[in-house]
């Protein structure tokens, strides 16, 4: 996606050979016309997957979740990461440890939301080692329900995420893939591939 990688290379921030900071456009800002196209972009991507809901956590996981389940007409849910007054009962829940963050919370979702006929569009922001997604496909397996694809809407490829759940036989749609953010700048894996 062109217009992703674009807002990637001139607003993105590398931090180090590891993190990406995008809170010009994703984590903390959102440009909402980017989202719009990540959401038609993962409509696409998955269009034959008769997706029923979209999954995504709180909190840089709803605009691009929200944008993909506008595009597909489906509802989107947002698994919390902190507790609620409003969400203590039938809770189908998965731990989940932060590659940015370096910490590990309970995410949790209600368990009146996913049906076991339900077919499950999983959307995140970043992904890393994967963890996110994993406990978020924990969370659909828990209540009986199909994982159908995971869209992700910046992958690090040279973390081992990706490999991993795509090894456990999901089917995952990354928009941006990035193979390097060594000596301060991004590399994609498309760039690399051209080159060869």
């Amino acid at each position: 996606m062109q217009l992703l990688q674009q807002k990637i290379i001139n607003e993105g921030t590398v931090l180090s050979d590891h993190v990406l900071k995008v809170d010009a456009f994703l984590n903390h800002q959102i440009d909402p016309q980017l989202m719009v196209e990540v959401g038609k972009e993962f409509a696409r991507r998955f269009q034959n997957d008769r997706i029923t809901k979209v999954l995504t956590i709180e909190s840089s996981g709803i605009a691009p979740g929200l944008m993909a389940a506008l595009e597909l007409g489906v509802p989107v849910i947002f698994a919390r990461k902190r507790k609620s007054l409003t969400l203590v009962n039938d809770l189908l829940t998965a731990s989940v440890h932060s590659f940015t963050k370096n910490e590990t919370s309970d995410i949790s979702v209600s368990q009146k939301f996913l049906e076991p006929t339900d077919n499950v569009l999983i959307i995140d922001d970043f992904l890393a080692n994967g963890q996110a997604a994993l406990g978020l496909a924990n969370i659909v397996e828990l209540a009986g329900a199909k994982t159908a694809g995971i869209g992700i809407v910046i992958e690090k490829s040279f973390q081992d995420g990706g490999l991993l759940l795509r090894d456990k036989g999901f089917k995952v749609e990354s928009l941006a893939r990035i193979q390097s953010l060594q000596g301060g700048k991004v590399t994609f894996v498309e760039d690399l591939e051209v080159v060869r």
